[in-house]
């Protein structure tokens, strides 16, 4: 099993391919794109700016390798934003690999921005990424920005508003929380990610 751990600069990336190694997978960090569509999984983490993670991808040449990829695609927090067509933050036009936009979340009495901590994960269908994970357990958070609980949500969290937490469409899947950070949730998530694909 070849693993591709997309390097576009995050600061998660050395804890993404810790909470990988601890489930016996030793993945690839890189930034080329042979090596990337010759990977039978590819991550794309990412804890920056959408505009900034957009901005490595389009350096490094890697906007249509990702948008082509035959095999099983997870972006995690920025990494799953960048999956949608656009983000409010900086403007930013991402992969469009799912329909919608992302959006900042508004701030209320007693809602603080940025979303940070364990939340509660609703199961909004069964999928294989799920399998293990109930309805009500909790993941780990940290963002501002969200994609809107769509057809393609299939585990919804919120935060004054309802957002996505898990999105699925084909191939292509992402997680809002840290899989990394989210004890034996986020394992769970990703060991169904690299043993099961998305199928």
């Amino acid at each position: 099993m070849k693993v591709a751990l997309v390097d576009a600069g995050g600061a998660n990336l050395g804890s993404v391919r810790d909470a990988l190694q601890r489930l016996g997978i030793d993945p690839l960090l890189t930034r080329d794109g042979g090596e990337i569509r010759a990977a039978d999984r590819v991550i794309l983490p990412g804890v920056s700016t959408a505009a900034q993670v957009m901005a490595r991808l389009r350096e490094y040449d890697l906007v249509d390798t990702l948008r082509a990829l035959e095999a099983p695609l997870l972006g995690v927090c920025v990494g799953m934003q960048l999956l949608f067509e656009h983000s409010e933050e900086d403007d930013t036009p991402c992969l469009g690999l799912l329909p919608g936009k992302v959006a900042r979340l508004p701030e209320s009495a007693g809602v603080r921005v940025p979303h940070m901590g364990w939340n509660t994960l609703r199961r909004l269908r069964d999928a294989p990424l799920l399998d293990g994970i109930a309805d009500g357990e909790h993941a780990y958070f940290v963002h501002s920005y969200a994609a809107p609980v769509t057809e393609d949500c299939i585990a919804s969290s919120g935060h004054g508003v309802p957002l996505a937490a898990v999105v699925q469409r084909g191939r292509v899947a992402g997680a809002q929380f840290h899989p990394e950070r989210s004890a034996a949730v986020g394992a769970r998530l990703l060991r169904n990610f690299i043993e099961q694909g998305l199928d």
